[in-house]
């Protein structure tokens, strides 16, 4: 069991990883040894996760959450398995602990006065500008 937070943990069950060949650094290794990590959480059987954080996680993970509700990460960083695989563990807790914090709703706010003056003032001197910029009037 990995542990999230006071109330968001994983089962070790729910994840899986997948070993992969990987390209970048590594020299005649990397076309021998399959160094990369594909871990896959199934969020949408996972149990140790709130319904509120999960919500949340499902519009943070983006493309790397799959049609059938799993998050897959794949992590290629580093040259060895074990390396890629504690890269891919702490990104999928990264990404919950964003999960778990709730945004505060936006206040709507109206412009103040001022606001509204400098605003017009700037729509004003914008018209001119672009007036000068038309033919000159045939009484000149």
């Amino acid at each position: 069991m990995i542990r999230i937070s006071d109330t968001i943990w994983l089962d070790e069950a729910e994840l899986s990883e997948t070993f992969v060949r990987s390209g970048g650094p590594g020299g005649q290794n990397v076309n021998k040894v399959a160094t990369a990590v594909q871990l896959r959480f199934d969020l949408a059987n996972a149990r140790g996760i709130p319904a509120p954080v999960r919500a949340r996680l499902e519009r943070i993970a983006g493309t790397r959450l799959t049609r059938d509700g799993e998050i897959v990460i794949i992590a290629s960083r580093f040259r060895t398995q074990e390396a890629n695989r504690r890269d891919a563990r702490e990104r999928l807790a990264d990404l919950l602990r964003r999960a778990a914090v709730a945004t505060r709703p936006r206040i709507a706010t109206r412009p103040g006065r001022g606001a509204k003056e400098r605003r017009l003032e700037t729509k004003t001197k914008r018209s001119g500008i672009k007036r000068m910029r038309g033919r000159p009037a045939a009484d000149d």
